[in-house]
Order: C-alpha cells, then sequence, then structure tokens
C-alpha cells in the first residue's frame, strides 16, 4: 500500500483500501486526496468510472476522523448528488470505507421517490455524514430535522448535472443553507459555462485538478453513427443486439413514453429488455437496475434523468436511439461504457432530421464520427427545408429548444 500511503492517508483507510482490492491510486484519486486531505478547495474534472468517488470518499471520512465529532452529533459532511441511484451507490461506497474509522461514521442517505418517514427517524440521535439527493435534502430541512450548521466538508458530484434538469434553483437554496466557512469539492465529467460560474461563486482559492480522464476514457470508446429512418430505429436495434452478439447495451431515449414504447418493441422482438424512468417507483427502479447488472435483461432502456446514476462495470455497449440535447449529455452517455480503462462501443442512431444536431455535438466534442448504413435499413427519409430565420412568431423558446441551442 506505500502509493496510498504516500497520499498521507490514515491506517485505517489504507486498511480500507486494501479490503477493496486497490493496489494503486487511480489519476483523480492520486491528484485529488492530499490537497483535499489538507483542508484546500478543490475543482476537479472526473470522467465516471476514474475513481472519483473513492478520491472524495476517503478524503472526506478522513477529515471526519481527525476532527473532534461535536456533541449532539451533527453532520460534518454532506455529499449532493443528482439522482437517487447514485446517492445509493455513493452510500454503499462509503460504508465500505467508514467503518475502518477509528470511530465509525454514521451514514444517512436522502433521496426521493421512498417515503420521507423512514429517513427522517434516521436522522434521529443525528448524523456524521450525509449523501443526498437537493429535493429531498430541502423537504427534510423544510422538517426541521436535519441541522448543517456544524458541517466542515461539501462534496458535489457530478456538478454539471446538478445545474441542469431544473437542479439549480433547488442546489442555490441548499447552498443557501450551509455556512460560508466549510470545505468544498467539486467534481465534473464537465465544465459548461454555469459549472465555472458555480466554481467562482462557491470554491476560495482551489486546487484545479484535471488529469485528461474525459480524454483517456473517448480514446477507449469505439463511437458509430448509423444513417437509419427514425421509424425504423427500434427494429435495427433489435437487430443489431441479436447479429452482433451484444450481451448488453444501455439504450438512451428522449422521454418516458420512449422508454415504454422502445422496452416494449424489444421484448416483442424476443429481447429480455426493461424500461428505467421516473415514473416507476424506487422498489421498480431498484430491481430492474439489479436484474439488468446481474446479466437477467439484455437491454436498459432509459431516458437521461433515469440514466445519470447508472454505474455499471463492464459495460459494453451504449446506444443513442435518441440524440441527446446536449454535448455534456452527449459525453455522459458514452461515459457509461469503457469505465476504469475497459473498452466500449457508443452508437448514435441519425435520421436525416437529426444529422444537424449531431453535427453540432461533433463540433463540440472535436471529432467527427463517420456514417454508415446497415444493409436492409438504408434511409430513405430526406431532411425537411430549414425554417425560416426568426423562429415562429409569438412562440416562446421551451427549455428543451434553449438546451438544444446551447450544446
Amino acid at each position: 500500500m506505500t502509493a496510498f500511503a504516500a497520499l498521507g492517508l490514515s491506517p485505517g483507510l489504507l486498511r480500507a483500501a486494501a479490503e477493496l482490492g486497490w493496489t494503486e491510486p487511480t489519476p483523480i484519486q492520486a491528484a485529488a486526496i492530499p490537497p483535499a486531505l489538507a483542508g484546500r478547495d478543490v475543482l476537479a474534472t472526473a470522467a465516471t468510472g476514474s475513481g472519483k468517488t473513492g478520491a472524495y470518499a476517503f478524503a472526506a471520512l478522513q477529515r471526519i476522523d481527525d476532527i473532534a465529532r461535536p456533541t449532539p452529533r451533527r453532520p460534518r459532511v454532506l455529499l449532493l448528488v443528482p439522482t437517487r441511484e447514485l446517492a445509493a451507490q455513493v452510500g454503499e461506497a462509503v460504508r465500505q470505507v467508514e467503518r475502518f474509522l477509528n470511530v465509525p461514521a454514521k451514514l444517512v442517505v436522502l433521496v426521493g421517490g421512498l417515503s420521507i418517514n423512514p429517513q427522517l427517524m434516521a436522522l434521529r440521535g443525528g448524523a456524521d455524514v450525509i449523501v443526498a439527493t437537493p429535493g429531498r435534502l430541502l423537504d427534510v430541512a423544510d422538517k426541521n430535522a436535519l441541522d448543517l450548521s456544524g458541517l466542515h466538508t461539501l462534496v458535489l458530484d457530478e456538478a454539471d448535472r446538478l445545474l441542469d434538469g431544473g437542479f439549480a434553483d433547488e442546489l442555490a437554496r441548499v447552498l443557501a443553507l450551509l455556512s460560508a466557512r466549510r470545505q468544498n469539492l467539486l467534481f465534473s465529467a464537465t465544465f459548461p459555462p454555469a459549472v465555472e460560474a458555480l466554481a467562482q461563486r462557491l470554491l476560495h482559492d482551489p486546487v484545479r485538478v484535471d488529469v485528461g480522464q474525459e480524454a483517456a476514457a473517448v480514446a477507449t470508446i469505439v463511437e458509430r453513427a448509423i444513417v437509419v429512418d427514425a421509424a425504423r430505429r427500434t427494429p435495427l436495434l433489435a437487430r443489431l443486439i441479436a447479429q452482433e452478439g451484444w450481451p448488453r447495451v444501455l439504450v438512451f431515449v428522449a422521454t418516458r413514453y420512449a422508454c415504454d414504447h422502445v422496452a416494449d418493441k424489444l421484448r416483442r422482438a424476443g429481447l429480455a429488455a426493461a424500461a428505467f424512468h421516473g415514473d416507476a417507483s424506487q422498489g421498480a427502479r431498484t430491481q430492474v437496475l439489479a436484474d439488468f447488472k446481474a446479466g437477467r435483461l439484455r437491454a436498459l432502456v432509459a431516458t437521461d434523468l433515469g440514466g445519470r446514476g447508472i454505474d455499471i462495470a463492464q459495460l459494453p455497449v451504449v446506444v443513442n436511439h435518441d440524440l441527446p440535447r446536449s454535448t455534456v449529455d452527449y459525453v455522459h452517455r458514452i461515459g457509461r461504457t469503457a469505465r476504469a480503462g475497459a473498452a466500449g462501443l457508443a452508437v448514435s442512431f441519425i435520421s436525416a432530421a437529426t444529422e444537424g444536431h449531431f453535427r453540432l455535438i461533433e463540433k463540440r466534442v472535436g471529432r467527427r464520427v463517420p456514417r454508415e448504413q446497415v444493409p436492409g435499413f438504408e434511409p430513405t427519409e430526406t431532411a425537411a427545408p430549414a425554417a425560416a430565420a426568426g423562429g415562429v412568431k409569438g412562440r416562446r423558446p421551451s427549455k428543451k429548444d434553449k438546451l438544444r441551442a446551447g450544446i
């Protein structure tokens, strides 16, 4: 454990790393843990699968061990994440580590989609670490069940996601509840202007960590762009899964209705498939995700919001059945595969109507994906005439329109 010991971790956390089978820190862990242990604010670029959870969990938990626990017990660390599934995964990661502290930490996970009462009960007697989604944290705070006055470390995981999907206002309300005197650790796969602005407001003299993990991940991903008529995307998907022998595939679509529709068509084609979106209960979502991870499902069809917390080791294929709204979404989607250095495949279906949108994504990510066609699925559609400049009189652009325009 010489490499981890060089980062300044305590003997207990070195035992935790050994128990987890970690022999060498990942680049993000090697770069982020020392300044975080020193109490510095950290601004980190960290792709999915790069070891970022270990980086902030080890640093935050060691600081809990180094600082006397308050009486009565109050949260010292808040880990804020955008989705329930990611909260569950982060909570499990913290539980694997906290038992190696000199005094084990009490962890409470606060997420929506479940009854709030058991979570309020869990907070009785206080907690050391809170893992939460913004909405449920605010629900609990509104009930005066959470005292954040003693917080010394705030972690924002997937900060770019916390600033879209309607989370920005909730995040601002959460930050208003916190003392200004705290350490801030901000991790994001991408740094759009909104994240840069947040970092400038939130962080004090931060250590900037950028180890090129996103570029490294992209280097192990094979990207394909298949031109196909919109109405034939799902039959093509079923054909590809069967003919190319994809053992598991994560399929992204634009809406919850499309989730159910595409999953149903895949099942009719003889494939074990399920939808994964916010309309399902938390119990149903947990079961579907467990079935997919265990290989009982071959295809999981998800929206961007539903897919944000999906962390699946050795996921071989991601398919953009519907193109993402923005470059940020594209980066997050394809980042579900090729995790921890493994190879992966990202397939995007391109119709005549979406060719221009995909070209904008290519421009933003700085690479061109060659177009291809599949025999028997050659496209017949042509692009519609371009709309007149200035838009439609009397119609304001929707939030979706603005997101598309700002990729």
